[in-house]
């Protein structure tokens, strides 16, 4: 079985290799001709028509529409009966199709689980994939090679590097107990204030406060970043979700499944999560009384966001659970290395039928649900990290669907996934709807994701500031790469 399992193991790589040499066979007879590989289209002026449009602000779905689209703006929006378009413009007709504004993700990562608590960039195919599956903005949420992240953008800025625009958060603030040799330990407050400042200086827009983080070093984070006018988001355990928003935090990862208040006997400055008495008083929880409830006025009344990460937990579940499918599964599979997928599958192998994951999971679409309810700013992303099986672009897409099955309209659900972020982010009057004169930025997908949010998975055509990137061609091009670079 060893020897059989070698032998399918070196075939796989070898196939792999063989793929990606005609993939780059392919492209070296594309530069010769002159003809950009992966663009649909980059015309002055450009006029999709007979397209229907969701525009991200929640607004119904405008059925056969024509969007003109100038210098990289959006030039004019109308019904295609009464649309005024240029003799000049390059036409695409799109009926059948949708059009809908590129998602802000909010919880993104140029890394990826390398197994062993080991976390590697992978700057070529999770760029490309982000860009193919609709992903125009990002935040990086959290880095493990800052230095590579800062350049990557800076390559992508001047068109030298295929990808979405990037809001880069520095390396994790992280306290004593880190679990991935991957990130600093946090000496005190003092070695926060330090960093925070350091990073700045570099580049980066925003902090991500981790697990072990103790309340002094959050509380000195806080101060040196709102000085300089910059926000700080948290993956938080130690320090609990109702102190960090009393501090004066501006996001809380992942919603209340990572909270550490409601355990009852909790320490300060003690992360405790996940003992079966937390998992059982996490299931109890009940969004319209006792701590749920309170927690979410806390959060409203200080206007801290959260960002949803459903995809992450949804890969933890069983598949037993009611919720949890294979994410895309032959893509996704086929978009990873050989040593990535066998990880990846043996981990999902390794899930317990009776896991209490799919439980835990539900419960936080409730608290995610109070929470816009009550008034509450919900942003989104994938995080693909976990156990490898949420890859970029692809568990952005499950995100807004899973959020569909969390009981938001589809609607509601990609307004969470796009304007929701530019919002959040100051960049709402720039990106995040289809509006006139704000960025092209916007993804064309084959059906109607508002009657059938699946159909969110058929993307085409992703237009970032007015160029056309074709997604078929992005994706065969990294095929095999997620998890070697």
């Amino acid at each position: 079985m060893k020897l059989r399992t070698l032998w399918l193991g070196l075939a796989l790589t070898l196939l792999s290799g063989q793929f990606l040499c005609a993939q780059s066979a392919k492209l070296a007879q594309a530069a010769q001709s002159g003809r950009p590989p992966f663009i649909r289209t980059d015309a002055p002026l450009v006029a999709l028509t007979n397209v229907r449009v969701i525009d991200g602000t929640g607004a119904a779905l405008r059925e056969d529409q024509t969007i003109i689209i100038s210098a990289g703006k959006i030039q004019a929006i109308a019904p295609s009966a009464s649309a005024n378009v240029p003799t000049s413009a390059q036409i695409l007709d799109l009926k059948g199709y949708t059009a809908l504004p590129g998602l802000v993700g909010m919880h993104n990562h140029m890394f990826y689980p390398m197994g062993g608590q080991m976390y590697s960039n992978m700057g070529v195919s999770f760029s490309r994939l982000y860009l193919a599956l609709g992903v125009t903005t990002m935040r990086t949420a959290g880095s493990v090679q800052p230095y590579a992240d800062l350049e990557i953008k800076k390559l992508i800025d001047s068109g030298r590097m295929i990808g979405p625009k990037i809001h880069i958060t520095a390396p994790f603030l992280e306290g004593v107990g880190a679990v991935t040799p991957v990130m600093h330990e946090l000496t005190g407050p003092d070695d926060a204030r330090r960093m925070v400042n350091y990073w700045a200086d570099l580049g980066a827009t925003s902090f991500k406060a981790f697990m072990n983080i103790k309340r002094d070093e959050l509380r000195a984070a806080l101060e040196e970043a709102h000085k300089r006018g910059l926000k700080v988001t948290g993956h938080l355990c130690a320090v609990s979700f109702r102190e960090a928003a009393e501090m004066g935090i501006d996001n809380l990862e992942h919603g209340i499944m990572v909270d550490t208040g409601y355990i009852a006997g909790k320490k300060p400055d003690e992360c405790n999560y996940g003992s079966q008495s937390a998992v059982e008083a996490f299931l109890k929880l009940d969004p319209n009384s006792g701590y749920m409830a309170d927690l979410i006025k806390t959060l409203v009344a200080r206007n801290v966001a959260v960002t949803s990460t459903l995809p992450v937990f949804e890969a933890e579940a069983p598949l037993q659970a009611g919720i949890r499918r294979p994410l895309f599964e032959p893509q996704v599979l086929s978009a990873m290395s050989a040593d990535a997928r066998a990880r990846y599958l043996l981990a999902r192998a390794r899930i317990a039928p009776d896991s209490p994951a799919g439980a835990m999971l539900k419960k936080e679409m409730e608290f995610e649900r109070a929470f816009v309810a009550a008034g509450g700013l919900l942003l989104a992303g994938p995080d693909p990290t976990g156990n490898g099986g949420i890859l970029a672009g692809y568990g952005d897409l499950r995100e807004v669907e899973l959020l569909v099955e969390a009981g938001f309209t589809p609607v509601e659900a990609i307004k969470i996934a796009s304007f929701n972020g530019a919002k959040f982010l100051g960049q709402d009057v720039r990106i995040g709807s289809i509006a006139i004169g704000k960025q092209a930025d916007l993804m064309v997908v084959k059906g109607n994701p508002a009657a059938k949010i699946t159909d969110l998975e058929n993307v085409e055509i992703v237009f970032k500031d007015g160029v056309g990137y074709d997604s078929e061609k992005l994706i065969r091009s990294v095929q095999g790469l997620v998890g070697i670079r």
